[in-house]
């Protein structure tokens, strides 16, 4: 089998069902394994230029979306010569999915390749997303034992914060502009044994004004940039915790552990879980999260 990956959650999920050496394509994204990009070839890009702050980044989406221009660019060329036989991609989030037309275009000269497409909405869907992806690779068993093991993780942080009190979680998606999230992120808290406060379960990350932000009832505040790992979290969360006086702000690394869709979302939960109920739970690994 010969694998592209055009998502970061679905190398995620392939490298963890035993099956990476399958990869032959990823994308710039794509850091998990480690060194992944320096095995495989890569052939899904950004336009955005690097280094970037917050509000550039949301001025550069703006305006390319409403050019009807990509975020990202496949290199199709390079993709139908590798000639993969499954390929594994998204519809889910138009800022993070390559435009519909350049896969289809490259599906049309790879030829027979299957396409799966990993769309979930709740922390159940991606789950089953794994389920998928091991039916589609011939790694059922491995998948059936790996969802296994994630839901009795879920299970195990369910059991240490019951009965507990359940603090009120206001997590911020984006700071400049603020963008309360959707998706599964409330369900993560509620998972970790929170409530969550704005935002949608199962809806798409929403962009509110930093007054109807800060006048959120809001316990703890998480900053979960999207597309962002801790040092930027860190940095974001510094920059707009006068916001929130009196009140607890956290960091978290939302590339890996909390907006993407693949199997470390439960050690995202389980990070949550000790900010809210750190006497119930052990301390995270180093790099996921921080108290400010």
């Amino acid at each position: 089998m010969r694998i592209a990956s055009l998502l970061p959650a679905a190398t995620e999920m392939v490298a963890a069902l035993g099956r990476v050496d399958d990869l032959v394509a990823v994308t710039f994204e794509c850091d998990e394994p480690a060194g992944i990009r320096d095995r495989v070839a890569v052939v899904v890009d950004t336009v955005l230029p690097p280094g970037l702050p917050p509000a550039m980044i949301d001025a550069v989406v703006r305006d390319r979306s409403a050019r009807g221009l990509p975020l990202y660019e496949l290199d199709r060329g390079r993709l139908a010569a590798l000639a993969p036989t499954l390929v594994l991609t998204q519809d889910l989030c138009q800022v993070c999915a390559l435009p519909a037309g350049a896969l289809a275009e490259a599906m049309a000269v790879i030829g027979d390749a299957e396409v799966l497409s990993i769309d979930p909405h709740s922390v159940d869907d991606v789950l089953d997303a794994i389920t998928e992806v091991g039916r589609h690779i011939g790694a059922a068993d491995r998948a059936a034992a790996l969802v296994g093991s994630l839901r009795e993780r879920l299970a195990a942080v369910t059991r240490a914060v019951a009965g507990r009190p359940r603090p009120r979680v206001l997590v911020l998606e984006w700071v400049d502009p603020p963008f309360l999230p959707g998706h599964w992120v409330p369900e993560l808290v509620q998972l970790a044994g929170g409530e969550p406060v704005g935002g949608t379960a199962g809806g798409r990350s929403v962009e509110a004004s930093w007054d109807e932000v800060s006048a959120l009832p809001a316990d703890v505040v998480v900053v979960a940039p999207c597309g962002f790992g801790l040092d930027a979290a860190v940095e974001q969360a510094a920059a707009v915790r006068d916001r929130f006086p009196g009140r607890p702000v956290v960091a978290i690394d939302s590339t890996s552990y909390v907006v993407r869709a693949g199997p470390r979302l439960v050690d995202g939960v389980e990070a949550l879980a000790w900010a809210l109920h750190p006497d119930k739970l052990p301390d995270p690994p180093p790099g996921r999260m921080v108290r400010l």
